[in-house]
């Protein structure tokens, strides 16, 4: 019995009470699913709900009464051992050996849809993420997004929702005015200008738009006049680094459906449409020559200037701009992951999202992440020789690994700083928590083949009342909750989740095959002991696949 059939069995036994006159509900009162969770003690049984404490007032009745009543009720449905009252009105339940031990076999079944579900089905969700500018590589901090974001998505999409990653480029303004300067200047061999850009990558960026523009037939840019040469440099060096990165990103593992230009918010008009939205909705005026969105009337601490005195459209323009051309792509929720220096964007964006007309509260969804600190021997790794001071993609993914980088990296929650041990990380060792999990999963398979080479066969048998050691209770137990981690950590937006769980299970796993054989012993028969243990070993290794690939780590069957 998989949890969502007993969550089923529970909600047709309520069903039932209604129906017949016993619970004074109406039919609109009963939960569309009844919330299971595991006990926190495996001798209270396998299952708890709280669902008599939340609908016995409803009732009209005391919380214990109600529980018991449905106890009643719920203790004739085929599979339940006992069901117990505890406390103030706790359903305690536990399955038989062979309800429990026919997860297995749903599992195998199930194969890659195991753990996917529809919580969230029907609903759009545009996904911005990493979103650094195109001035250098993606440094440390982007990565962690980079991470975080692709496992966000692929949870969300586990949910059922439908996600479209953003990223969206931040082409037009000084910090790109100064990038094309400091190309300029390092292809002509001039100092890098005040609050310029170094690290040996703008040299090597501002050749290869030399060679592009004479390889294309166009004049050579070092030799145009001053703004004629900063234009020059400034089109094909976002172009070239922006290419840099995407082709980082996508060796990371992480596509994106979309690069949105912010320039093109610019160029296209959108910028003025979206303020004269919101003008109409009145919420911009004219003041001192410049004109304002009013965004304290939406809690942000102070009104914002959108145009400028001078003519000129303020950052915020974009971002307004931006907004409104997400929602009216038909995206329900915006999503943004940002950087923990982005705190002040909250009030102005929940600002722009009101002024818009929506809810921000359902609309907008900002997280904030933390600072990643990376240590090597025991001291802080900084260093980049191609980027100066910062740690870009390359150089974590050339220290650890791809897998390494990005479990690491989403082990944990985004909005905790955490610090990386690369050390660690690269350790075939328990204590490397990827190598951990990645492990069990090639362990599961290295019994999956000694169990084929001893003619242990799944088809040939399977007895779910057979798993009923203490290991195989608990590791079915983990197996049963990867649903319910899947839509906790979709509706929480905290990938970590499964990471922690996959964790969780690969110990389970590994205290199972300690004590449970597959294969049989020396010239032992094979019987359907065997092949049922192998039902669980393999159902073990199809959650563990379906749990790293959500995180986009691969799983491997030989380490």
């Amino acid at each position: 019995m998989t949890p969502s059939q007993l969550a089923d069995a529970l909600r047709a036994a309520l069903v039932q009470a209604v129906d017949d006159g016993t619970f004074a509900l109406a039919a609109d009162q009963v939960p569309a699913t009844v919330h299971l969770e595991r006990p926190r003690q495996r001798e209270h049984g396998d299952w708890a709900t709280n669902v008599a404490l939340q609908l016995a007032k409803k009732a009209g009745t005391n919380p214990r009464a109600f529980a018991e009543e449905l106890a009643r009720r719920l203790a004739a449905t085929p599979g339940v051992a006992t069901v117990e009252v505890a406390g103030p009105g706790f359903l305690n339940i536990r399955l038989d050996a062979a309800a429990a031990g026919e997860l297995a076999r749903s599992v195998v079944e199930a194969g890659e849809a195991y753990g996917r579900g529809d919580a969230q089905a029907g609903e759009r969700v545009n996904l911005e993420f990493v979103s650094a500018n195109p001035t250098g590589p993606l440094h440390i901090g982007g990565v962690r997004w980079a991470a975080v974001g692709d496992a966000m998505a692929r949870v969300l999409q586990a949910a059922g929702a439908d996600v479209a990653r953003e990223y969206y480029v931040n082409d037009h303004g000084a910090q790109i005015d100064r990038f094309a300067e400091s190309l300029l200047a390092a292809a002509t061999g001039r100092p890098t200008p005040e609050n310029g850009y170094g690290g040996s990558y703008v040299a090597e960026i501002a050749q290869a738009v030399v060679a592009d523009a004479l390889a294309a037939g166009d004049a050579d840019p070092r030799e145009l006049p001053e703004a004629e040469a900063v234009e020059a440099f400034r089109a094909r060096g976002v172009t070239l680094m922006l290419a840099e990165v995407e082709q980082s990103l996508e060796d990371f593992g992480v596509h994106f459906d979309l690069y949105f230009h912010e320039d093109s918010l610019h160029e296209s008009g959108a910028v003025e449409r979206a303020i004269a939205r919101m003008r109409a909705n009145g919420h911009v005026y004219e003041q001192d020559g410049a004109t304002w969105l009013r965004s304290t009337t939406f809690g942000d601490d102070k009104d914002r200037v959108v145009i400028k005195a001078d003519g000129e459209a303020a950052y915020i323009a974009g971002d307004i701009a931006y907004y409104v051309d997400k929602r009216e792509r038909g995206f329900d929720k915006v999503v943004m992951l940002l950087g923990a220096d982005h705190h002040g964007y909250i009030g102005r964006m929940r600002a722009i999202a009101a002024a818009f007309g929506d809810d921000p509260d359902v609309h907008l969804e900002i997280v904030i992440g933390q600072l990643v600190n990376l240590v090597k021997d025991g001291k802080p790794f900084r260093m980049s020789k191609r980027a100066g001071t910062i740690v870009t993609i390359d150089d974590l993914v050339e220290a650890i690994g791809v897998d390494a980088a990005r479990y690491a990296l989403t082990r944990s929650s985004a909005e905790s700083p955490i610090d990386l041990d690369l050390d660690l990380l690269v350790k075939a060792s328990n204590d490397n928590p990827v190598y951990y999990v990645q492990y069990a999963h090639a362990r599961t398979v290295n019994v999956g083949r000694n169990a084929a080479a001893a003619g242990v066969r799944k088809e040939d048998g399977f007895d779910a009342g057979l798993l009923d050691h203490e290991t195989e209770t608990v590791l079915l137990g983990k197996i049963a909750e990867l649903p319910r981690v899947v839509a906790q950590a979709a509706e929480l937006r905290e990938p970590h989740r499964v990471a922690r769980y996959l964790e969780d299970l690969a110990g389970s796993y590994h205290k199972w095959y300690d004590q449970r054989r597959v294969t049989p012993f020396g010239d032992e028969e094979v019987t359907d002991v065997h092949r049922t243990r192998l039902w669980l070993n393999d159902a073990t290794r199809q959650v563990i696949a379906n749990g790293l690939g959500l995180l986009g780590v691969s799983a491997p069957e030989r380490m």
